[in-house]
């Protein structure tokens, strides 16, 4: 009770996320080592575990409760696992797709440009 009370009061972090997204583990991870190692700390909603080319070595855990996502992205970041040390951070959705937002934006401007003839190169 008193835990739960103390929760309660605390404030966290606007980045703590119930979502953490891992980086640098080993490629032949399993979903089920997965849950051993991120399950001691909390009762865990979902784990992804990346399988093509571009995402190996990545995963999202989805804890329960924001307090065990916390408590384990603080203590499993640097845990060696198969001799990698894991990147753990919280995932924030605004910073993943920034990226890609930037790219989408271009390609209309290029087609914009492509549709009404512009050419922005100085040599006129």
């Amino acid at each position: 009770m008193a835990l739960a009370q103390k929760r309660g009061q605390v404030r966290l972090p606007p980045e703590v996320n119930r979502i953490l997204y891992i980086r640098n583990l080993p490629y032949k991870i399993t979903a089920e080592e997965m849950y051993d190692i991120f399950g001691k700390y909390g009762a865990i909603r979902q784990i992804r575990v990346g399988n093509t080319q571009e995402t190996r070595g990545t995963a999202f855990v989805i804890y329960e409760d924001i307090f065990d996502a916390k408590n384990a992205c603080e203590h499993l970041s640097g845990f060696n696992v198969c001799g990698r040390y894991l990147v753990v951070l919280y995932y924030q959705a605004n910073k993943a797709f920034k990226k890609m937002d930037l790219v989408k934006k271009q390609e209309e401007l290029d087609k914009t440009k492509a549709k009404y003839n512009i050419n922005l190169n100085n040599s006129a």
